[in-house]
């Protein structure tokens, strides 16, 4: 991962800074285990989420490479341009993490975040472990297209053929700041197989719309497909219900978050965030201070729902 200036987050004069850098993992090679997530998309994203987290956390901790635990927020895309199946994981991770004794803030010693042709590797065994373990464990659907490997030898062939295969992690470099990493995940976090945009005729019968062919120079072309063809590709990206696309790991995680960001902050000399609610003086009940981007006025909380109320009041709600 090639080294770049690092932004800043609202820090102190004199305060180190925070670098924000991106992999992204996923399974661009082999599409031999698509056909294991047509049948069960719960378990093998579950599968995809853990086996990803897992290697990057693990060599982050080992002390060749950085040692220290970083966090993590990684998001779900199931989908390639022409909305074929194409499952893979984007992962925002800070440059350096909170060393063992939790007393500093440690950054890679080269100019790269952690080696990717490792981290491949350590990505495709723990993906293929816990897919062995799900298949002995009888936890995995064999109908459809994954009856092909219903026989305990041709899985095992397969499971052989894959460990020898080369998988990809991609990396890039680091983000210019804060804007760019909200910039970014803005892009990701609540996006469909195909908008709006990309679609450019219907005829009634047929869809045509542009994609980028990565493969070919990415080159920008147009695909026709019969109506049908074209909901079931689309249809192969509904996740499951209430599956959840956008996850945090290590000093991310919800269980530790709160805490474990006081202590990067306190390591980075970096000030607190602004806060986004404040006590009305009269009523001392809490009131935003953000302003309508329309009009300027400032907005007015009507009403506060939790997860389970949002829920029963939109039965159709989906955040993804």
């Amino acid at each position: 991962m090639p080294g770049a200036r690092s932004p800043t987050l609202a820090r102190s004069p004199g305060a180190r800074s925070v670098t924000y850098r991106l992999f992204s993992c996923g399974l661009q090679r082999p599409h031999e285990l698509n056909v294991f997530a047509l049948e069960n998309a719960r378990c093998f994203y579950e599968l995809l989420f853990s086996a990803s987290a897992s290697a990057a956390l693990e060599m982050a901790a080992d002390p060749k490479h950085l040692g220290a635990e970083i966090g993590m927020i990684s998001i779900l895309h199931t989908w390639g341009q022409n909305l074929l199946l194409h499952p893979h994981v984007h992962c925002l991770i800070p440059a350096g993490g909170i060393a063992p004794n939790h007393k500093t803030w440690t950054t890679p010693p080269y100019r790269f975040f952690l080696p990717v042709k490792v981290l491949a590797r350590v990505f495709r065994d723990k993906f293929l472990d816990g897919l062995e373990r799900l298949y002995r464990g009888k936890k995995i659907c064999q109908a459809g297209p994954a009856a092909l490997l219903g026989s305990p030898k041709r899985f095992d062939r397969l499971l052989s053929r894959l460990r020898r295969k080369k998988w990809v992690v991609y990396a890039k470099p680091a983000f210019g700041g804060p804007q760019q990493v909200l910039r970014y995940l803005g892009r990701y976090t609540h996006r469909v197989a195909i908008s709006n945009h990309r679609l450019t005729s219907f005829d009634g019968e047929r869809v045509t719309f542009r994609w980028r062919d990565y493969a070919h120079g990415n080159q920008q072309r147009s695909m026709t497909l019969a109506a049908d063809e074209f909901l079931r590709r689309f249809f192969l990206h509904v996740l499951p219900k209430g599956f959840v696309r956008i996850r945090h790991f290590g000093f991310l995680a919800n269980r530790c978050r709160t805490a474990r960001l006081q202590l990067c902050r306190q390591l980075l000399s970096c000030s607190p965030p602004p806060a986004i609610i404040t006590s009305n003086t009269t009523t001392g009940e809490p009131r935003p201070t953000w302003k309508c981007p329309q009009c300027g006025a400032p907005m007015e909380l009507l009403l506060r729902l939790t997860p389970q109320e949002l829920v029963s009041r939109h039965r159709f709600f989906d955040s993804s």
